[in-house]
C-alpha cells in the first residue's frame, strides 16, 4: 500500500472493513452455536453420503489441518475437511461439509461460474504481486503504461472475487437443499445451517467490496500518472 496514512484510503475502505468485522463475528457466533447442536452424521459421513447420492463416489474426502480450513480442490477432485468438521457429529460440521461437497458437484456438472473461477485463479494469485512490481517500476522510471498495466493486474483480483460470489452462494444453496432432502438435518438444524452459511456468505461479499474499493482508490491516486506526457 503506497499511501498508508492517506485519509481517503481509510474513508474508502471503512465500509468493507466494518462489513467484514460484522460478518466474521456472525460466522464465529453462528458456528459456535451450531457446533453445540447434534447431527446424525459426522461431517465426513455427511459429505460421503451426499457425494454418493450425487453419483460422485470416486471423489475422496480427506481431513486437513487448521480451523475452518475446509475446501474443495478441483486439481485432485478432493474434498478437504478440517479435523473438527471431519469428525464432529454436529449441525455446523454437516453444513460446512455439504457446502464443500457443493463445489465438487459444481465441478462435476460443469457449473459455468465454477469453471470461470478456476480460469481466474492465476489472476487472483499473482495479480496483487504483479501490481506492486509494475507500480513501483512505473513510478521509478516515469512509465505511465506500467502503472496502467499494474492497475489492470490488480483488476484481475476484482474479477476473481466477483466471479467467486455466485460460486459460493450456489454451493451454500445446494448444501441447504440436499441436507433437508436427505433428512440429514431437521427443521431446526436447517435453520442453523442457513445461519452459518449465510454468515459465511457475507464474508465473501465483504472481501469483494474491499478489493473493489481498493482498486478505485488506486485508480484515483494513480490514474493521473497514466496520462501520456509530452
Amino acid at each position: 500500500m503506497f499511501f498508508p496514512i492517506d485519509p481517503l484510503y481509510i474513508l474508502m475502505g471503512l465500509p468493507a472493513m466494518l462489513l467484514m468485522a460484522w460478518a466474521q463475528y456472525r460466522v464465529k457466533h453462528t458456528y459456535a452455536q451450531a457446533m453445540q447442536m447434534p447431527a446424525p452424521l459426522s461431517g465426513a459421513a455427511a459429505a460421503r453420503h451426499i457425494l454418493d447420492q450425487a453419483g460422485l463416489s470416486d471423489v475422496p474426502i480427506e481431513p486437513t489441518q487448521g480451523e475452518l480450513s475446509d475446501h474443495y480442490d478441483p486439481s485432485d477432485r478432493t474434498v478437504h475437511l478440517s479435523a473438527e468438521v471431519y469428525h464432529s457429529r454436529t449441525i455446523a460440521a454437516v453444513g460446512i461439509a455439504a457446502h464443500e461437497v457443493g463445489h465438487a458437484i459444481q465441478h462435476a456438472h460443469g457449473y459455468l461460474p465454477f469453471a470461470m473461477r478456476s480460469i481466474a485463479v492465476p489472476a487472483a494469485r499473482f495479480g496483487p504481486g504483479l501490481f506492486l512490481v509494475l507500480i513501483i517500476l512505473g513510478m521509478l522510471f516515469s512509465q505511465p503504461h506500467l502503472i496502467m498495466l499494474g492497475l489492470v493486474a490488480y483488476a484481475g483480483l476484482v474479477v476473481f472475487q466477483i466471479i467467486n460470489l455466485p460460486v459460493e452462494f450456489d454451493a451454500s444453496n445446494r448444501a441447504k437443499r440436499v441436507l433437508s432432502d436427505l433428512n440429514i438435518v431437521d427443521q431446526q438444524g436447517a435453520i442453523a445451517v442457513r445461519d452459518v452459511l449465510n454468515a459465511a456468505g457475507w464474508t465473501y461479499v465483504a472481501a469483494t467490496l474491499q478489493v473493489i474499493l481498493t482498486l478505485l482508490y488506486y485508480v484515483i491516486r494513480l490514474g493521473g500518472m497514466t496520462s501520456d506526457r509530452d
